[in-house]
């Protein structure tokens, strides 16, 4: 599973990285920390555009399925397999049509034994694009126009780990590289032809961090430090996150 990861990216930078036209009125705070049920930024495909432009929306990270009575199953909703999110009533109709991408300086992860937390980020260092689903859900106690009558949430999609990255956990979340972002986000295509779309491998590496990350109070730069005392060629774990389609059912 994801159930940790960094977004210290700010407004502006994510903007230019993924080639952002309409940009939230909301500004969040960089976070070393982010945990489900955080206020998250997500890029989709905006749908209120004659032309395909990408849009930065301000999501909760957990997802509500539009036809939930209530917002309490969200934390449950983090994440989304891979191999069976075109079945799941819960992710069956935004794996459809409401695909986005949840950005990311890299994500945390924890092996065991021992429980011990690792920062995995891209190898060259670039921003990763975890890939992710999205919904609408209408707070009926809240009466429009208020904003506040809609609720946007998200969800990661993982899949199996492959390569040495599976020496940590056997799952990581479905990364899309820059080549396949826009057949990911496009609301016009379905799921699973923008699925057989991502074909880019994201090379990643790994270090193992201070538990400090396991409270998710703390927070700040800090928490991405390399142990220390590891000695070199020990420290990182090289992998690779690629295509991740799973193996059609028999």
């Amino acid at each position: 599973m994801c159930g940790r990861y960094v977004a210290a990216l700010d407004q502006a930078a994510l903007v230019a990285e993924f080639e952002v036209i309409s940009p939230p009125v909301e500004s969040l705070f960089v976070d070393y920390n982010v945990a489900p049920t955080k206020r998250v930024y997500v890029v989709l495909d905006s749908q209120d555009s004659d032309t395909s432009v990408n849009a930065l929306e301000v999501a909760r990270w957990g997802l509500v399925p539009s036809w939930a009575k209530d917002r309490s199953m969200a934390s449950r909703m983090i994440n989304a397999r891979v191999e069976t999110i075109a079945d799941k009533p819960s992710f069956r109709s935004a794996f459809g049509k409401r695909r986005c991408l949840i950005p990311a300086n890299g994500y945390y992860e924890w092996s065991v034994p021992p429980k011990q937390p690792f920062y995995i980020h891209a190898a060259d260092g670039a921003p990763l694009a975890m890939a992710g689903l999205y919904e609408w859900w209408r707070d009926q106690s809240v009466a429009e126009p208020d904003p506040a009558a809609w609720l946007l949430t998200c969800t990661i999609i993982t899949t199996a780990a492959k390569g040495e990255i599976s020496q940590i956990h056997d799952r990581m979340p479905v990364l899309i590289a820059r080549e396949d972002r826009s057949g990911w986000l496009d609301h016009s295509v379905g799921g699973e032809l923008a699925l057989a779309g991502v074909k880019t491998p994201v090379p990643l590496a790994a270090y193992p961090v201070s538990t400090a990350v396991n409270k998710v109070s703390n927070n700040g730069p800090a928490l991405v430090l390399a142990l220390p005392g590891i000695p070199a060629g020990q420290s990182e774990l090289q992998g690779v996150c690629s295509s991740l389609i799973p193996e059609p059912r028999q």
